[in-house]
């Protein structure tokens, strides 16, 4: 298997990460300003808008036969993976290392950054009509789920990355380490049957989570994979296009998610290098050797001497005032001695 060495990574992250962008709010005016400068390598282009007129554009890089669609913040309030690509557009722009070069003489990279400029300003997983975009992949009722359809159809890839976040909840089965990351080959119909498809997606996925096992050894899980009948993967993965879906989670002391966007990262370009270095893609069974998501984690928990008067606690992201505001809900849960918080605090017998 040919996987990227994790000092290499690190210092192409140290030189090309997009600062300007920062934080889990991120909009379309965050990305707006930036896209000019890629025009210097890349085809730029705007290929739609939103319910409200917002533009949604493309970047597209590459000479090869291999066809790979990229797309982010299908929800908006979801832009790990927004942050992660522009970081790795950073290193194609600026970059001649043979690693760039190979990917680009092998695959054709088409990118949709941010499909949901609507809920990304408002910082809400729906779009402006409250449909959940990668809940419309049958009735593509939204017009950003035309617009991605319109786009599959056009460019026919081989590969899809769906890249998505995920809640703070999640950990690495029998560990009590957070899901950073976690990766998914979508079923393509009920029974989860091993088609050539998922295999030549869990291919991927496997390089991918070998990599990361590197740099962070027992915090990649697997998403679950029962089939979504509406779901975007699995619609895209039953038409023939291989979905890898990336759920970018939770690192200790991340909550702004810095640290996961590196590893997100990481995982977008070794399965890129994977991709393009790859003749065929038959290597899946190491995929069931990575533990399935868990939900372990609160927050918070307030523990005390009687533990069933423990409390937990999850945040809650909302936008109040035109700024970003993490709140603190306490959460009905009957029993807490199983759990783990990412921070406990232990009290005495008075409850706070």
């Amino acid at each position: 298997m040919n996987t990227l060495e994790i000092d290499f990574l690190k210092e192409l992250y140290k030189h090309f990460k997009e600062n300007t962008l920062y934080g889990k709010w991120i909009r379309h005016q965050d990305i707006a300003p930036i896209l000019p400068k890629y025009n210097a390598k890349f085809e730029v282009s705007q290929i739609g808008t939103s319910e409200e007129e917002r533009p949604i554009h493309q970047l597209k890089i590459g000479r090869g036969s291999k066809k790979i669609l990229l797309w982010s913040q299908m929800h908006g309030n979801e832009s790990t993976g927004t942050r992660a690509l522009f970081d790795l557009f950073n290193c194609f722009l600026n970059d001649d290392n043979l690693v760039f070069g190979k990917i680009l003489e092998e695959c054709t990279l088409i990118f949709i950054p941010m499909l949901n400029p609507d809920g990304a300003e408002v910082y809400t997983r729906v779009n402006a009509h409250n449909v959940d975009l990668n809940r419309d992949a049958v009735a593509k009722i939204a017009k950003e789920s035309k617009l991605l359809r319109a786009i599959l159809d056009d460019v026919n890839p081989q590969f899809g990355f769906n890249l998505h976040d995920q809640r703070t909840i999640f950990n690495v089965e029998g560990t009590k380490n957070p899901a950073t990351i976690s990766f998914l080959a979508p079923s393509e119909e009920v029974t989860r049957a091993l088609t050539k498809g998922r295999i030549e997606t869990m291919d991927v996925i496997v390089s991918m989570n070998a990599l990361l096992q590197n740099c962070i050894p027992n915090f990649v899980g697997r998403y679950t994979d029962e089939f979504y009948p509406t779901a975007t993967g699995d619609n895209f993965q039953k038409l023939g296009h291989n979905t890898i879906l990336i759920e970018s989670g939770h690192y200790p002391d991340d909550y702004e998610r810095e640290e996961t966007r590196k590893y997100t990262f990481y995982a977008i370009l070794q399965g890129l290098h994977h991709i393009a270095n790859s003749s065929s893609f038959r290597n899946y069974e190491p995929y069931f050797d990575i533990p399935n998501n868990d939900k372990l984690f609160f927050d918070v928990i307030h523990r005390y001497s009687d533990c069933k008067k423990d409390v937990a606690y999850q945040y809650e992201d909302k936008i109040i005032e035109g700024k970003f505001v993490s709140k603190l809900n306490k959460v009905d849960e009957n029993s807490l001695e199983s759990k783990l918080g990412h921070k406990e605090i232990a009290f005495n017998d008075k409850i706070v």
